[in-house]
Order: structure tokens, then sequence, then C-alpha cells
């Protein structure tokens, strides 16, 4: 065997997280995709989408609202009403007919949001009244600024806590195989643990304890609704994206992992940070005490030396899961990766979306092709 097909096997190896067991260590990234009906469930096109991946040792499916609140986007989709578990329960059973493991990440954008985005009874919620600097795409209208946010209120936060709870057992009862959460790219949980976001003078901000407070309760919820070995959460600290500041992230992001280790979750996904004085994956491993998977900027033969070195359990992957439905397979034959077309990422329908060319079939429009050790698409 080669020294390229031991770093391979290293990568095709089973894992557990938790209760989740894995048949590799490639695990398919969150992305958002924007392909849900008018009711915000996904579609017969998503059956074929995460089916079409389901070789992965385990996908993260794009950011799912654990509420009408929790919408922002244009075309998400949801999982707080029945019409919406039906329709994740056929997406689920399409991945595990084909042996594959797939968790929700339930997501509330909170204050970036555009009214044009969301049912006219939603509110754009956050934990102060501080307006986001950020555009949204509408269908309705085109780009708008974000709306101005409501401040929870102690109340309401208890509220966004069980209807996270409730998305939980929901994804259970849809099967999926457990939950991750997503703590990161600005969005509610994230806007509590930034210190630009979250002015608050009560007991969920104000100093690191009191901002991680909301994360560390979301999490405590998850876990008594469906269990430790089936909850995930995704990290990236000191990531400005979507108008965020954190002035002191390796105290916050410390001091968060330690406070939830004793929940022992399935898993921490964390992504590299953006900040070169933070080494997000060195300061998982020594605050988190679990299974990790690491994100950001990997290629195959580099996201197998991670793994072989012990930086992280598994890679997750973003970008080159796009164009490449077929990414392990074509990691295990060392073959060519495909690119992706970027106009189709978010546009409806099947081109860019489930049109992708597999190993042996015929080449379309959207895959051309790239070295599968050098360049190609980051994530």
């Amino acid at each position: 065997m080669s020294d390229a097909q031991d770093s391979r096997a290293a990568l095709l190896a089973s894992v557990n997280f938790g209760d989740i067991d894995c048949r590799n260590r490639v695990v398919m990234a969150p992305m958002t995709r924007s392909r849900a009906d008018a009711e915000d469930c996904p579609t017969a096109l998503h059956v074929e989408y995460y089916a079409q991946r389901a070789s992965a040792g385990l996908i993260v499916t794009e950011g799912v609202q654990p509420s009408i609140d929790g919408k922002g986007y244009s075309r998400t989709a949801g999982l707080h009403e029945t019409a919406q578990v039906e329709a994740w329960r056929r997406v689920t059973a399409a991945v595990h007919a084909k042996g594959g493991r797939i968790v929700a990440q339930l997501m509330h954008v909170g204050r970036i949001a555009s009214r044009y985005n969301k049912r006219a009874e939603a509110r754009t919620v956050a934990p102060c009244a501080v307006r986001a600097n950020v555009s949204l795409y509408t269908d309705a209208v085109g780009m708008q600024p974000c709306d101005d946010p409501e401040p929870l209120s102690i109340a309401a936060i208890a509220n966004v806590i069980e209807d996270y709870a409730r998305a939980a057992q929901l994804a259970r009862e849809a099967g999926f195989d457990g939950v991750e959460l997503h703590c990161t790219s600005g969005y509610l949980p994230m806007q509590f643990l930034a210190s630009n976001t979250n002015l608050r003078s009560d007991a969920y901000g104000g100093d690191t304890i009191r901002r991680t407070r909301f994360v560390i309760e979301i999490l405590e919820a998850l876990v008594a609704a469906i269990g430790a070995g089936r909850v995930g959460f995704r990290i990236c600290p000191g990531n400005p994206f979507n108008d965020v500041v954190d002035f002191e992230p390796l105290d916050t992001y410390g001091y968060l992992l330690e406070a939830v280790r004793p929940l022992r979750c399935a898993y921490l996904h964390v992504i590299r940070s953006p900040l070169p004085t933070i080494d997000a994956f060195a300061l998982a491993r020594a605050h988190h005490g679990g299974a990790l998977i690491i994100n950001d900027g990997f290629e195959p033969d580099t996201a197998a030396a991670a793994v072989t070195q012990g930086l992280g359990d598994a890679v997750s992957f973003g970008r080159h899961y796009v164009g490449n439905p077929d990414l392990v397979e074509r990691i295990a034959a060392g073959a060519i990766l495909a690119t992706f077309d970027r106009k189709t990422l978010y546009s409806p329908g099947a081109r860019g979306y489930t049109d992708y060319a597999t190993l042996g079939s015929s080449t379309t429009a959207n895959a051309a092709t790239t070295s599968a050790s050098t360049g190609g698409t980051s994530q």
C-alpha cells in the first residue's frame, strides 16, 4: 500500500460520534442551498440531493429554522411544523436506505433577517436592539437591509430555548440521527456570545459567564430533549461574519467549551478561525475533551493528514460536496474532484443542485475538474 493510500485509509476509517456510528470520517458540512418550498418544507429535490451524498460518514444539513422567528433567508427549510417533519422524513429515509447518517443543523438567524423573507406574523429578534450592518437577498424585492430587531426579554429567551428543544424532538421524529446547534456565522447564539451585539446588563449579558449562558442553556435543553449522544455544536472563534465582534474570543470560547464539557455532547464541529492569533483547533482540543470535526480549507490529502496527526477525528467538506456527490468514492480512488457553478448555489431548481456527475457517469455542464490534492474549491 502506498503512503497516499495509507493516508486515505485513516480518513476512510469508521468513527462514532456519541450514539451516531459513522462509516468514515468524511463529513458533509452544512450549506444553505435555498431550495425549500413556500411552506419552508424540503422537496423531492432535497431527497435526491442528500441521498446522492449519503456515502459521507455524516451529513450535516443546511441550517434549519427551529421556529418561524428563526428564518432570515429566502427558501430555507424549517423544522417546527408537521408538514416539515413529514417532508424531512423522506430525506432521512433516503439517506438511511443508502447506509448514511444525517443530523439537522438548527439555525436561528436572530437579527440577520428581512421581513420580506419571513411570514407576516414572524418577528426578528436579537439580544439587543442593534441592527446588523448587513444586506440580504429577497425574492420579492431584491437586496434589502436587515430588519431592526426586537430585544428578547428573559421570558422570550426561555421560549426560544424551548423552540430549540422542540425542534430537536421533531428532528428525531423526522428520522434524523441527531442535531447540530449552529453557534457561529453571526446568528442568534453567536449574537449572545459577541461583545458588539450583546449589550445586555442582565443574566444573559455583560461578562463572559453571562454572555455564554444562552448557548449553554440551549445545549442543556437539547441534551435533555434527545440525549447528549445525538447533539453536536458548531463554533468559529473570532468569525466576524454578519457584523459580529468578540473582543476576547479566546476567553469566550475557552469558558464556553469548559462549561459544556460535562454534557459530553456527541461532537464539536470547529471551523478554522479567520484570526491569525487564534488556533481554533488547538483551543477545541484543549477545552472540549470529546470528538472533534474540523473544517475550512481542507483538500483530501490535507484532511487525511489532519486525521492521521490527531488534529481532529473527522473533517467536514463544504464546497467540495457541492460538485462531488460521490466525494468519498473519489477520495478512496484518488480521483480528481469536480468544481461547481457558483451562479447556481442559491438558485431554485435542479441545476447546480442535483445534476453533478459521479465517477463513471457522463460529465455535466457543471462538472469541470480539478486536482484532488491541489487547487480546487475551498470551503
